[in-house]
């Protein structure tokens, strides 16, 4: 009797998992599944609000269920095959193994961590679906919502899940150059950044808004960047895999890296003579959260604050210039904020690193000129590959599904005849 009570107690394991022994930490994992909820927040509702608030017009319903609706898609998607294209066993090559289609054969602990990997999966699916609705706002209401339920899915897998394996899931990248990216400078900002050029730049371009976002368009713009900056700070904690002194220093210098690119932003409007205002803080913020993601784990709250204010100050000159220059409007600015920030960050966080500066020091063997070299590297791998990616996955649906409405429909407003649903 008291043996069939004993077996009765035990708890059986999922079917996802391996029957071995549990090690887990059960702190540790308790702080990495809390920070995959918050850092959630950043996605739904916190990037899709932002990304209604870009939209304009009779524009914002059918840009938050575009919104919505993407992510989800590409939340199947990654359980169904992007998990385990980025994070199954590692070779040093292109891709992960196939041992974890459906996220099935967990082992009990994810490697070099506490955590058990079912936790581990939860946390880097919340980072692959930050660039999906970031996306969203580079087209905000000069997209057909089938395509970009089709598209978004798609990219996920073959864009961004071999990017993510090459520089964080022990691919070749990470083997060559040993690149250096916290929480997705180049993974999340840069790849985000260019495909959504990408997408600006194919087909007829969005020109300039020809009026002024509304007061709600704002509020919804702040309200989604505040939530965004809440999950960031939560997974720059969480990619620690452990609740120590490095989840908080990562979280402190993401949080000073936030606050320094939104006060720059402000004070380089200042001195340009535009006159800064809630858009300026949202966008600032942002830079400031892009420059800091490849280095907040890394270096100190001083470095972090001169890391976020050179590169806020760079993309700031580079959305200007591209204004200038260009009829991409928002895109133009969301490019400079995101791949700019995250190109500079990266490049930024190799001296900021060193010992003398507060930084954690470079990666054994290497010297600063030589992780300058394949920091620089990556990024252009990065850029070539997200590029081009991109177009071939755009062009590809395209062929099935116009990438944009008719002329006529962008002139009403892609609410005007939208349905209800049942």
């Amino acid at each position: 009797m008291a043996c069939s009570l004993l077996l009765a107690s035990i708890s059986r394991p999922a079917s996802a998992q391996s029957g071995a022994l549990d090690l887990a930490d059960t702190g540790d994992t308790a702080w990495v599944l809390a920070a995959s909820v918050l850092a959630l927040a950043a996605t739904l509702p916190g990037l899709v609000l932002f990304a209604c608030g870009q939209a304009r017009g009779r524009n914002q319903i059918t840009t938050l269920y575009q919104g919505m609706g993407a992510v989800l898609a590409s939340a199947l998607a990654w359980a169904v095959a992007g998990y385990t294209l980025a994070f199954g066993n590692a070779s040093g090559g292109w891709l992960g193994a196939g041992n974890a289609w459906m996220l099935r054969e967990f082992g009990n602990l994810r490697t070099a961590s506490s955590i058990p990997e079912s936790g581990f999966a939860l946390f880097q699916s919340t980072s692959a679906l930050v660039p999906v609705a970031i996306l969203v706002a580079f087209r905000s209401g000069r997209m057909n919502t089938g395509w970009f339920m089709v598209f978004a899915p798609l990219w996920s897998l073959v864009a961004y899940a071999p990017l993510a394996h090459a520089i964080w899931g022990g691919g070749w990248i990470s083997e060559k150059f040993l690149a250096i990216d916290w929480t997705g400078g180049i993974v999340i900002g840069l790849a985000v950044g260019v495909s959504g050029l990408v997408l600006a730049l194919l087909g007829a371009e969005r020109e300039p808004a020809p009026s002024p976002l509304s007061p709600l368009s704002l509020l919804l713009i702040l309200l989604g960047t505040a939530l965004f900056l809440v999950g960031r700070i939560a997974a720059s904690g969480g990619q620690a895999l452990t609740g120590n002194d490095d989840a908080a220093a990562a979280m402190l210098a993401t949080l000073l890296g936030a606050a320094a690119g939104a006060i720059s932003w402000l004070f380089l409007g200042l001195v340009t003579n535009r006159a800064p205002g809630p858009l300026s803080l949202a966008r600032g913020l942002l830079c400031g959260l892009a420059c800091i993601a490849p280095a907040a784990g890394y270096v100190s709250p001083g470095g972090a604050i001169m890391i976020s204010v050179i590169g806020t100050a760079a993309s700031y000159g580079l959305a200007r210039t591209l204004q200038a220059r260009t009829r991409l409007g928002d895109a133009g600015v969301l490019a400079s904020v995101f791949a700019g920030g995250g190109a500079c960050g990266s490049l930024l966080v190799v001296p900021f690193i060193q010992p003398a500066l507060g930084g954690t020091g470079l990666p054994s063997g290497t010297s600063l000129m030589d992780q300058l070299i394949g920091q620089a590297a990556t990024l252009a791998i990065a850029t070539a590959w997200m590029a081009g990616t991109t177009l071939v996955l755009a062009t590809m649906v395209s062929l099935v599904r116009p990438m944009r409405p008719s002329q006529d429909r962008i002139d009403q407003g892609l609410d005007v005849g939208t349905p209800e649903g049942f």
